[in-house]
Protein backbone atom coordinates (compact mmCIF):
# COMPACT_ATOMS: atom_id res chain seq x y z
CA UNK A 1 0.00 0.00 0.00
CA UNK A 2 1.55 3.70 -0.84
CA UNK A 3 2.01 6.04 2.04
CA UNK A 4 -1.10 7.91 0.01
CA UNK A 5 -2.98 5.41 0.86
CA UNK A 6 -2.03 4.74 4.49
CA UNK A 7 -2.28 8.61 5.27
CA UNK A 8 -5.85 8.19 3.40
CA UNK A 9 -6.76 5.77 6.64
CA UNK A 10 -5.41 7.95 8.88
CA UNK A 11 -7.42 10.69 8.37
CA UNK A 12 -10.48 8.47 8.08
CA UNK A 13 -9.98 6.73 11.13
CA UNK A 14 -8.91 9.79 12.97
CA UNK A 15 -12.47 11.26 11.91
CA UNK A 16 -14.07 8.01 13.66
CA UNK A 17 -12.06 8.18 16.98
CA UNK A 18 -12.76 11.99 17.42
CA UNK A 19 -16.33 11.82 16.40
CA UNK A 20 -17.72 8.52 17.45
CA UNK A 21 -15.44 7.55 20.17
CA UNK A 22 -13.88 4.31 18.47
CA UNK A 23 -10.68 2.66 19.52
CA UNK A 24 -8.12 2.89 17.41
CA UNK A 25 -7.83 -0.54 16.42
CA UNK A 26 -11.08 -1.06 14.94
CA UNK A 27 -10.80 2.88 13.75
CA UNK A 28 -8.09 2.13 11.41
CA UNK A 29 -10.09 -1.17 10.32
CA UNK A 30 -13.24 0.75 9.70
CA UNK A 31 -11.30 3.20 7.56
CA UNK A 32 -9.77 0.67 5.64
CA UNK A 33 -12.42 -0.60 4.44
CA UNK A 34 -14.80 2.29 3.68
CA UNK A 35 -11.93 3.61 0.94
CA UNK A 36 -11.59 -0.34 -0.20
CA UNK A 37 -8.16 -0.90 1.30
CA UNK A 38 -7.93 -4.85 2.86
CA UNK A 39 -6.78 -3.46 5.83
CA UNK A 40 -4.15 -6.16 6.74
CA UNK A 41 -2.15 -5.53 9.64
CA UNK A 42 0.86 -4.48 8.13
CA UNK A 43 -0.47 -2.16 6.00
CA UNK A 44 -2.63 -0.01 8.55
CA UNK A 45 -0.75 3.47 9.76
CA UNK A 46 0.67 3.63 13.50
CA UNK A 47 -1.31 4.31 16.26
CA UNK A 48 1.10 7.33 16.78
CA UNK A 49 0.34 8.51 13.48
CA UNK A 50 -3.56 8.30 13.42
CA UNK A 51 -3.45 10.33 16.76
CA UNK A 52 -1.09 12.82 14.95
CA UNK A 53 -4.44 12.75 12.67
CA UNK A 54 -6.88 13.17 15.52
CA UNK A 55 -5.39 16.22 16.81
CA UNK A 56 -5.19 17.52 13.98
CA UNK A 57 -9.40 17.06 13.37
CA UNK A 58 -9.79 18.29 16.90
CA UNK A 59 -7.99 21.28 16.66
CA UNK A 60 -10.13 22.05 13.61
CA UNK A 61 -13.38 20.97 14.36
CA UNK A 62 -13.52 20.74 18.39
CA UNK A 63 -10.87 23.65 19.55
CA UNK A 64 -13.71 25.44 21.12
CA UNK A 65 -15.33 21.76 23.26
CA UNK A 66 -12.47 19.35 23.60
CA UNK A 67 -10.19 21.45 26.08
CA UNK A 68 -12.96 21.49 28.85
CA UNK A 69 -14.12 17.72 28.07
CA UNK A 70 -11.03 16.48 28.03
CA UNK A 71 -10.09 18.33 31.57
CA UNK A 72 -13.69 16.48 32.89
CA UNK A 73 -12.72 13.51 31.93
CA UNK A 74 -8.87 13.86 33.15
CA UNK A 75 -10.95 14.25 36.79
CA UNK A 76 -12.97 11.82 36.70
CA UNK A 77 -10.38 9.85 35.90
CA UNK A 78 -8.31 10.75 39.34
CA UNK A 79 -11.64 9.85 41.59
CA UNK A 80 -11.64 6.38 40.19
CA UNK A 81 -8.18 6.48 40.31
CA UNK A 82 -8.08 7.62 43.89
CA UNK A 83 -10.44 5.34 44.89
CA UNK A 84 -8.88 2.17 43.16
CA UNK A 85 -5.56 3.09 44.69
CA UNK A 86 -4.59 -0.57 45.79
CA UNK A 87 -4.64 -1.91 42.46
CA UNK A 88 -1.63 1.09 41.14
CA UNK A 89 -3.97 2.36 38.66
CA UNK A 90 -2.58 3.97 35.39
CA UNK A 91 -4.29 5.92 32.90
CA UNK A 92 -3.50 4.91 29.38
CA UNK A 93 -5.50 5.88 26.12
CA UNK A 94 -6.97 9.02 24.45
CA UNK A 95 -7.49 10.88 28.15
CA UNK A 96 -4.58 10.12 28.81
CA UNK A 97 -3.15 11.10 25.66
CA UNK A 98 -5.06 14.24 25.73
CA UNK A 99 -6.65 13.41 22.57
CA UNK A 100 -10.27 12.69 24.55
CA UNK A 101 -13.64 14.09 24.46
CA UNK A 102 -16.91 13.59 25.39
CA UNK A 103 -17.03 10.32 23.04
CA UNK A 104 -14.46 9.12 24.32
CA UNK A 105 -13.66 6.01 27.03
CA UNK A 106 -11.50 6.14 30.27
CA UNK A 107 -8.96 3.12 30.24
CA UNK A 108 -7.20 2.27 33.38
CA UNK A 109 -4.91 -0.11 33.60
CA UNK A 110 -5.01 -2.10 37.25
CA UNK A 111 -1.80 -4.16 38.43
CA UNK A 112 -2.95 -6.71 40.63
CA UNK A 113 -1.03 -10.09 41.69
CA UNK A 114 -4.65 -11.70 41.67
CA UNK A 115 -6.56 -11.11 38.66
CA UNK A 116 -9.96 -11.66 40.79
CA UNK A 117 -9.19 -9.12 43.33
CA UNK A 118 -10.22 -5.83 41.21
CA UNK A 119 -13.97 -7.98 40.37
CA UNK A 120 -13.52 -8.59 44.50
CA UNK A 121 -12.71 -4.59 45.10
CA UNK A 122 -15.58 -3.40 42.79
CA UNK A 123 -18.20 -5.80 44.29
CA UNK A 124 -17.02 -4.83 47.73
CA UNK A 125 -18.00 -1.20 46.76
CA UNK A 126 -21.37 -2.02 45.33
CA UNK A 127 -20.38 -1.83 41.65
CA UNK A 128 -22.03 -3.30 39.12
CA UNK A 129 -20.09 -3.72 36.20
CA UNK A 130 -19.84 -6.21 32.82
CA UNK A 131 -16.80 -8.29 32.38
CA UNK A 132 -14.82 -9.04 28.98
CA UNK A 133 -11.65 -10.20 27.48
CA UNK A 134 -9.14 -8.45 25.07
CA UNK A 135 -5.98 -10.21 23.48
CA UNK A 136 -2.62 -8.20 23.62
CA UNK A 137 -0.36 -8.17 20.37
CA UNK A 138 1.77 -11.31 22.62
CA UNK A 139 -1.76 -13.70 22.68
CA UNK A 140 -2.62 -12.99 26.68
CA UNK A 141 -5.52 -12.40 27.50
CA UNK A 142 -6.38 -10.15 29.75
CA UNK A 143 -9.62 -9.29 31.90
CA UNK A 144 -11.19 -6.29 31.37
CA UNK A 145 -14.11 -4.60 33.37
CA UNK A 146 -16.49 -1.96 32.33
CA UNK A 147 -18.99 0.09 34.22
CA UNK A 148 -20.74 3.63 33.82
CA UNK A 149 -20.13 6.47 35.94
CA UNK A 150 -21.52 9.96 35.83
CA UNK A 151 -18.87 13.11 34.92
CA UNK A 152 -19.03 16.19 36.31
CA UNK A 153 -19.38 18.86 33.16
CA UNK A 154 -20.52 16.45 30.49
CA UNK A 155 -24.10 15.61 29.86
CA UNK A 156 -24.21 11.53 29.10
CA UNK A 157 -22.25 8.97 31.61
CA UNK A 158 -18.44 8.02 30.79
CA UNK A 159 -17.67 4.13 30.38
CA UNK A 160 -14.67 2.84 32.24
CA UNK A 161 -12.48 0.24 30.99
CA UNK A 162 -10.82 -1.33 33.93
CA UNK A 163 -7.89 -3.70 31.95
CA UNK A 164 -6.78 -6.11 34.79
CA UNK A 165 -2.63 -6.35 34.54
CA UNK A 166 -0.22 -8.78 36.22
CA UNK A 167 1.37 -7.04 39.01
CA UNK A 168 4.98 -7.90 36.74
CA UNK A 169 4.02 -6.07 33.90
CA UNK A 170 3.88 -2.55 35.71
CA UNK A 171 8.00 -2.68 35.72
CA UNK A 172 6.94 -1.81 31.64
CA UNK A 173 4.42 -0.06 31.99
CA UNK A 174 5.61 3.74 31.71
CA UNK A 175 7.80 2.87 28.29
CA UNK A 176 7.84 5.61 25.85
CA UNK A 177 6.31 5.79 22.37
CA UNK A 178 9.09 6.80 19.29
CA UNK A 179 8.78 9.95 20.03
CA UNK A 180 9.81 9.54 24.05
CA UNK A 181 6.40 10.04 25.27
CA UNK A 182 4.30 7.40 27.76
CA UNK A 183 1.47 5.46 27.45
CA UNK A 184 0.41 5.59 30.70
CA UNK A 185 0.50 7.54 33.88
CA UNK A 186 0.25 7.27 37.46
CA UNK A 187 -2.10 9.21 39.83
CA UNK A 188 0.52 12.16 40.48
CA UNK A 189 1.54 12.14 37.14
CA UNK A 190 -1.94 12.84 36.32
CA UNK A 191 -2.92 15.54 38.96
CA UNK A 192 0.61 17.22 37.07
CA UNK A 193 -1.29 17.03 33.84
CA UNK A 194 -4.65 18.95 35.44
CA UNK A 195 -2.48 21.43 37.04
CA UNK A 196 -0.15 22.13 34.26
CA UNK A 197 -3.49 22.10 31.48
CA UNK A 198 -6.84 23.87 33.41
CA UNK A 199 -9.63 23.81 31.12
CA UNK A 200 -10.24 26.59 28.72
Amino acid sequence: MSAFHTAEIAVAAAQLVAEEGMEYAQAKRKAARSLGRQGRQGELPSNEVVEDEVRAHIELFQADTQPAELAALRGLALSWMLRLAEFRPHLSGAVWRGTANRHSSIRLDLYCDDPKSAEIGLINLGLSFDTDTITTRGGDGLNVLSLAARCPGLPDPVTLHLIVRDLDDLRGALKPDARGRSWRGDAPALQRLLLAEPAH
